[in-house]
């Protein structure tokens, strides 16, 4: 959601910032625009609607030299949509780009008209823009930008990561922290900031994250960076050893398809030190028989993977498990329980309800926290007391794949763990284990159900809604379902508990509705053929990916297809894969922008 680059160096620096722009573009966003103070020290601004090739395109055209320069990509939050609500926002000799909602802009926006500021956008972000501008007059001293960030800031309700460059003083960059991410990329005379470190990996591979309230003045030959308070502060910087494995699509038509079928290597680096010998090594998690309670925050497809998580903790772990949705869990009032874990999962870490729920729960009381997370530098990770990573590698696709699968992966790890010294059985732990051991190779399997599935979703391309059922651990599974298929291909799905059709959605089933079943050989299998009866009774088209032994067989208005058999505990996560290359080749079908769909952002980092 929203990209940011940043330099200041000893070369035209536009080629670096639409190189940055474009490892974001997986974020999600609607516009592009860069800012560059050229040889002649004026503030030149290109802006396009669409994609970042429509920026390039143009600077092509006019060429945009410069050796500072700031870049956006917007996702509308203020204001619809267009050239003239795209990043850069310009004040005078000031330009800003800026992630985040300002939630007093309205107020500030009045109160700026007042004194004679002229508004041509709708945003929020422009009230930055003439703020600073309005500090800067004032302003004194050597550093008469760094202190018009600082006193404009301290007027600024809700979320921001801006940058602002000033072309009265070329060779500096002012950047500051409220909620939204930012990292600091060091190289040799010249520096950057981006929303992303992946932004800057063709420039350099040192880095430091700020911390919340932080604001940092960047030049080309030093970083200085001050705390919430204005006093001077240090942020480690240090090597990342994260690689851009995801900058090419390979042999795959789309994003999401090679991350798919990535799923069983993302899988084994999830385990990889955490299963050896075929035992399960979970000493980094530490002791957890003093955990009455879970408490499970997360948002999308995290929660998900969290409702999944319930079912396996309560059962294997006999823990009571509580999930909440991050933006309901924080704008509530909690009865903390003692003794109780708080487990966040995040893919990015930077998802701004589940990273503002984190720091409500500390206040709460919670014993300790934990978050699940693929992203070892991300805001989650360092505020948490724990962190178990996913080792997912990038994941571009907007529609999460095996961010997901490695998500309940680490979830079940932390099972066992909670398990330990609870009632679990060495003889349960085992079986876990055992599982996990086969899984990559399951996965492998699942995948091979590609072609049958690519014919099937020919079924969908004409409909307009879909229903998904499961049992058990397979109701939240249904739900991740549902929810790719209405991402990426605009169908409407919903998913259900099986055993609630006849609580409403029986009156929804007809010949145009397509059902999708979850059918694992478990103990509910027999529950769950009754309720595949009565869809069939009622004329519903059935589409059933079934285990062999639990002996379903394609009927009048009903396909089947095989699952490969698995032990019931990884059922989940191997389910996962037929749902996600179904919603895939609907999709590609309808001729939908699989890896970036409408209005959708991989990384929300605002409300």
């Amino acid at each position: 959601m929203c990209g940011i680059v940043g330099a200041v160096a000893q070369r035209d620096v536009v080629q670096i910032l639409l190189e940055g722009l474009r490892r974001l573009e997986y974020r999600g966003y609607d516009s592009a625009g860069v800012a560059v103070i050229n040889p002649a020290q004026a503030l030149v601004r290109v802006r396009r609607m669409g994609k970042v090739q429509s920026l390039a395109e143009a600077i092509d055209a006019e060429p945009v030299p410069g050796g500072t320069g700031i870049a956006h990509t917007r996702w509308a939050t203020h204001g619809e949509p267009s050239e003239v609500n795209a990043h850069p926002h310009v004040s005078g000799d000031i330009a800003v780009v800026h992630n985040g909602i300002i939630e007093n802009h309205e107020h500030l926006r009045r109160e700026l008209q007042s004194q004679g500021y002229v508004f041509s956008s709708q945003t929020d972000t422009e009230v930055i823009a003439h703020l600073v501008e309005r500090e800067l007059r004032d302003a004194s001293g050597d550093n008469r930008l760094l202190a018009a960030v600082m006193a404009a800031r301290t007027l600024l309700e809700g979320a921001y990561g801006m940058v602002v460059i000033d072309r009265n003083d070329p060779e500096r960059m002012i950047v500051a922290r409220s909620g939204s991410p930012l990292v600091i990329g060091y190289g040799i005379g010249e520096n950057f900031v981006a929303s992303d470190l992946l932004a800057l990996l063709p420039v350099t591979r040192k880095f430091a994250y700020l911390e919340e309230g932080d604001v940092a003045e960047i030049t080309r030959s030093d970083v200085r960076i001050f705390d919430a308070g204005n006093e001077p502060t240090e942020r480690t910087a240090s090597e990342t050893t994260v690689e851009h494995d995801a900058g090419d699509k390979g042999e795959f038509r789309h994003y999401m398809l090679k991350e798919i079928y990535e799923q069983p290597t993302a899988i084994t680096n999830t385990l990889e030190g955490r299963l050896v010998g075929g035992k399960l090594n979970l000493e980094a998690l530490g002791d957890l028989s003093d955990i009455d309670q879970v408490q499970i925050i997360a948002c999308g497809t995290s929660y998900h993977a969290g409702m999944t998580a319930r079912y396996w903790i309560e059962e294997l772990a006999g823990i009571a498990c509580n999930i909440e949705i991050a933006s309901e869990f924080r704008y509530r009032k909690s009865v903390v329980r003692p003794n109780s874990l708080l487990v966040t999962i995040s893919q990015s870490g930077e998802t701004a309800d589940t990273l503002a729920a984190l720091r409500l729960a500390k206040e709460l009381g919670f014993t300790r926290s934990l978050t699940i997370c693929n992203v070892p530098g991300s805001s989650l990770v360092r505020e948490s007391d724990m962190a178990l990573l996913t080792r997912a590698g990038t994941e571009i696709g907007v529609a999460s794949t095996k961010a997901f699968t490695t998500q309940l992966v680490a979830l079940l790890l932390l099972t066992v763990a909670l398990g330990r010294g609870r009632g679990l059985t060495a003889a349960a732990e085992q079986n876990v284990a055992n599982a996990l051991t086969l899984l990559p190779g399951l996965i492998e399997k699942a995948l091979t159900m590609d072609p049958a599935i690519e014919q099937l979703a020919e079924h969908f391309a004409e409909k307009n809604h879909a229903l998904f059922l499961g049992r058990g651990d397979q109701y939240p599974i249904a739900m991740e379902g549902a929810l790719k298929l209405k991402e990426i291909s605009y169908i409407h799905a919903e998913a259900y508990a099986a055993g609630e059709l006849k609580h409403g959605p029986l009156a929804l089933i007809d010949a145009e509705m397509p059902i999708v079943v979850v059918a694992p050989h478990n103990d509910l299998v027999e529950k769950l053929k009754s309720n595949i009866e009565e869809v069939r009774a009622r004329g519903g088209e059935l589409f059933v990916f079934a285990d062999e032994a639990a002996y379903i067989r394609p009927e009048r208005n009903m396909k089947v297809m095989e699952v490969p058999h698995c032990d019931a505990i990884i059922a989940p996560i191997v389910y996962t894969l037929p749902l996600q290359l179904l919603s895939y080749h609907v999709a590609v079908i309808k001729g939908t922008d699989v890896d970036q769909p409408r209005n959708l952002a991989k990384s929300v980092t605002v409300e």
